[in-house]
């Protein structure tokens, strides 16, 4: 007779959305960790529906909100991204160091779909 034993749940495993892993060119815009306003290129790493990882050349402080813009009309011909997309607002959660840039988790204040 076999036991029916629930798996563990993991912190890592509580996600809504899927993540997709993508760079993506865009425009990072908002005040950085020393206040700051800045708008710079970065890109991303990975994305989902709720949020996305991102490099970026400047510090940012913790629940800062910025606005991000996709400018390469290539990425909205693919499907991946709807055409029109307006700017998203997302929330800094975390960031840490990489050698010249900093990879930031960001928090879509409306989730994409």
């Amino acid at each position: 007779m076999q036991e029916n034993v629930a798996a563990p749940v993991y912190e890592d495993e509580r996600r809504h959305f899927q993540r997709i892993r993508l760079q993506v060119p865009l425009f990072i815009r908002g005040r950085d960790a020393h206040g700051e306003h800045f708008m710079e290129l970065a890109k991303t790493l990975d994305i989902s529906g709720l949020g996305a990882f991102i490099t970026c050349p400047r510090a940012l402080a913790i629940n800062e909100v910025v606005t991000l813009t996709i400018p390469a009309p290539s990425i909205i011909s693919s499907g991946l991204v709807p055409a029109g997309m307006p700017p998203i607002q997302a929330r800094v959660k975390r960031q840490q160091e990489a050698g010249e840039v900093h990879l930031v988790g960001v928090e879509f204040l409306k989730p994409i779909s």
